[in-house]
């Protein structure tokens, strides 16, 4: 059976809740019962302790009779709310005080004759018509009157339990219309707290059911609740993210590989039996083949690229990057390789990713310059941001295209390449890549917390610049 979370809470807290009003209510009628009797054996004692005053000579009185001495006191003394007094003379009862008793304790004939008998001051408890009755008998005497007299002080202790009881049941009811209130009030609060749980999972229902990632939990406050929706929120950023990178990743490989998949078909159903020809249907299927291969290469980079893990940050020694960089892209061709300037800094970063993106912008400079023309690489530090970039003397970037040939299967006007553009011919394009490569480069640098552009070279030519901040990656993998 399903028990939502809303009435666990409400269920416990009125759980707890009647826990501790049941102890309160308990301890307080223990103590309302112990303060009772302890109460009442004082208010006896002090009956025994009134009369013994009363009898005293300092007090100046002096009593010839018994009958006198007890009727003097029993008119002098009042009894409280349930309590009565009344005097035994030779075994019989004498007198009673006025206020009338819940019992006539004293027409008990069997009960008067049993307290008569007793010689000294004695207390006990005594069964009425009103309950138990808790009563002291004081034997008294005169001197010179040879009868014997009895003072009997009886309080109806089932009178005032009764009272405790009243106020304990006043208190439970008190209790129990509290704990309606409090459920009653914790119900709502409940509801108001759990309102953003349940939109939680409303919106993972509804997002089970669609492919829609674009709904969001808009939760005011800065509780834990409202921390787990915006927890919630930033996992449906990942989620959108990865989706669409997914989707983008299918695209474009569905988008680029259709041509060389037909080019590949093409080639095999017109392959002949002439060995030269099937050579060469060999070697540009092989070449497609290679290209697509490329291409499927970096369209993983790219989608990986928007997903966590995608970085390995360490301290990377920009010095030694800037040199080891240069050091390797000098077998991409017979060109004048120069580094420009190197930062003597350290930055968290991933030191493979830059070398990619650094060999992507050298190998895009190659590409576009002739044997001898100048390549430089170089980085430098710059109001807390670290510069890294490659310039080349080719023809450079026209300004129209410097945003454009960041995207994916860019292919620019002014200058063309892997990155962003290909030579005519399919076959031609299966050397030059998808123009992918500056699209990779962007992602590289965004990755770090930065950004790339290319500018136009110093004396001509393009500079293709990543600039990462220095000490802080803003995007934590």
């Amino acid at each position: 059976m399903r028990v939502s979370a809303r009435a666990r809470i409400v269920g416990w807290m009125l759980a707890v809740v009647g826990l501790a009003l049941s102890v309160s209510i308990f301890a307080t009628w223990s103590v309302l019962l112990a303060r009772l009797d302890s109460r009442i054996n004082l208010e006896i004692s002090n009956e025994v302790d009134k009369l013994r005053a009363y009898v005293h000579p300092e007090s100046g009185h002096s009593f010839t009779r018994l009958d006198d001495l007890l009727d003097g006191y029993l008119s002098v003394n009042t009894p409280d709310r349930w309590e009565t007094f009344f005097s035994i003379v030779d075994g019989e009862a004498h007198k009673v005080t006025a206020i009338p008793p819940p019992v006539r304790l004293d027409a008990d004939a069997e009960l008067v004759a049993d307290l008569a008998e007793a010689t000294e001051a004695e207390r006990g408890t005594v069964d009425s018509a009103q309950g138990p009755v808790k009563y002291a008998v004081i034997p008294v005497r005169v001197q010179g009157d040879p009868r014997q007299g009895h003072l009997v002080v009886a309080i109806f202790y089932e009178r005032h339990r009764d009272e405790i009881v009243e106020a304990v049941s006043t208190l439970g009811l008190s209790a129990l219309a509290a704990m309606t209130l409090s459920g009653g009030a914790g119900w709502l609060v409940a509801g108001r707290v759990l309102a953003p749980v349940r939109l939680v999972r409303q919106t993972a229902e509804q997002i089970s059911d669609s492919t829609d990632l674009t709904r969001r939990l808009d939760v005011p406050g800065n509780d834990d609740v409202a921390a787990l929706a915006g927890t919630f929120n930033h996992m449906l950023d990942r989620l959108e993210r990865a989706f669409v990178g997914q989707r983008r990743f299918l695209d474009d490989a569905g988008h680029e590989l259709r041509t060389p998949i037909t080019v590949i078909r093409g080639h095999l159903e017109l392959m002949g039996d002439d060995p030269a020809d099937r050579a060469e249907t060999i070697a540009l299927v092989t070449d497609e083949l290679d290209r697509m291969n490329r291409i499927v290469d970096d369209l993983l980079t790219l989608a990986k690229a928007e997903q966590p893990g995608f970085l390995t940050v360490d301290d990377v020694e920009l010095a030694d990057l800037t040199v080891s960089v240069v050091a390797k892209a000098r077998a991409l061709g017979e060109r004048r390789w120069r580094v420009d300037e190197v930062a003597e800094a350290r930055m968290p970063a991933d030191r493979q990713r830059l070398t990619q993106a650094l060999m992507q912008l050298a190998a895009n400079a190659v590409r576009h310059t002739a044997e001898g023309d100048l390549i430089a690489v170089g980085s430098a530090v710059r109001d807390q941001y670290v510069e890294l970039w490659v310039r080349d003397s080719g023809p450079g970037v026209p300004p129209a295209e410097r945003e454009r040939i960041f995207g994916r299967f860019v292919r620019g006007s002014g200058r063309t390449g892997a990155h962003d553009g290909a030579h005519d011919g399919a076959h031609e394009g299966a050397h030059d890549g998808a123009g992918l490569g500056l699209a990779i480069v962007k992602s590289i640098a965004e990755a770090h917390g930065g950004d790339v552009k290319v500018t136009e070279a110093p004396g001509g030519g393009a500079k293709f610049v990543m600039t990462l901040p220095l000490r802080q990656l803003w995007r934590q993998w």
